[in-house]
C-alpha cells in the first residue's frame, strides 16, 4: 500500500477528501521526522515506536580486496513494533 492509497481509506473512513487526508498524512510523517531529528521517541500505544539507533564504529574489510577499513559511528531510524501490532500479525499465517 502506498501513501495515496493508504490517504483514500483513511479518507473513507473519515468521510474526508483525499486531498486533506493526503495533507493530514504528511503533517504526521513530518513530526515523527522531527522528533527522530531531535532525537525523541515518537510512541504510538498499540501500533509502535519510532526510534534513532546508534551504531558503534567497527573495523570491516572491503569485499573486493580484503583490504581493513574503519566505518566509523552512525545513526539510523527505526521502528519497533507495539505488542499489540505483534500479536495480530502473528495470529495471521
Amino acid at each position: 500500500m502506498n501513501k495515496k492509497q493508504l490517504a483514500r481509506k483513511v479518507a473513507d473512513k473519515m468521510d474526508l477528501t483525499n486531498t486533506k487526508t493526503e495533507r493530514i498524512i504528511d503533517a504526521v510523517l513530518e513530526e515523527i521526522h522531527q522528533a527522530l531529528l531531535k532525537g525523541d521517541k515518537v510512541r504510538l500505544v498499540g501500533f509502535g515506536n519510532f526510534v534513532v539507533r546508534s551504531r558503534k564504529g567497527r573495523i570491516g574489510r572491503n569485499p573486493q580486496t580484503g583490504e581493513k577499513i574503519t566505518i566509523g559511528q552512525s545513526k539510523s531510524p527505526a521502528f519497533v513494533p507495539g505488542i499489540n501490532l505483534k500479536k495480530a500479525i502473528k495470529g495471521k499465517k
